[in-house]
């Protein structure tokens, strides 16, 4: 069986977890697994691994990282 991996959402569509774990052990657990999941895919090109911070978009259905401070932003 191939792993599958899941973020899970805040209600900003934040990723604030990501789980290695099955669709159906996900779905029959929910006290362990509340809130929103998503799959992620660590090897497709077409798609982003989502980590912690990651953006979630339901419009591309796909992970966005989150934007790294520039020097400005430090000021």
């Amino acid at each position: 069986m191939d792993r599958q991996f899941f973020a899970q959402l805040d209600d900003n569509n934040i990723v604030i977890d990501v789980h290695c774990v099955t669709k159906q052990f996900l779905d029959a657990n929910p006290d362990r697994y509340p809130g929103t999941w998503v799959e992620t895919f660590y090897d497709d090109p077409n798609k982003t691994y989502a980590g912690i911070g990651f953006i979630y978009s339901d419009e591309t259905q796909d992970f966005v990282a989150p934007e790294e401070p520039t020097d400005d932003d430090e000021e």
